[in-house]
């Protein structure tokens, strides 16, 4: 999975759930500017564990953010 391909995935599946960032992160348990580095690919490479609670919060399969 590119780097660009998955910061554009986390921002459309947040914005089509109409979550802000903030509201994510707390859903996520991660912190805000941790959803802000992914979606902007400062941060390219979450753990597993990130993956699946972003998942979760989002209401989408891990495979919705990797494809």
């Amino acid at each position: 999975m590119s780097p660009k391909r998955l910061n554009v995935a986390i921002r459309r599946a947040r914005e089509q759930q109409g979550l802000g960032q903030a509201e994510l992160a707390k859903r996520a348990k991660v912190a805000q500017g941790y959803i802000s580095d992914l979606e902007s690919s400062v941060k390219k490479n979450p753990g597993i564990g990130v993956l699946k609670r972003l998942a979760k919060a989002l209401g989408v399969p891990v495979t919705a953010l990797l494809e």
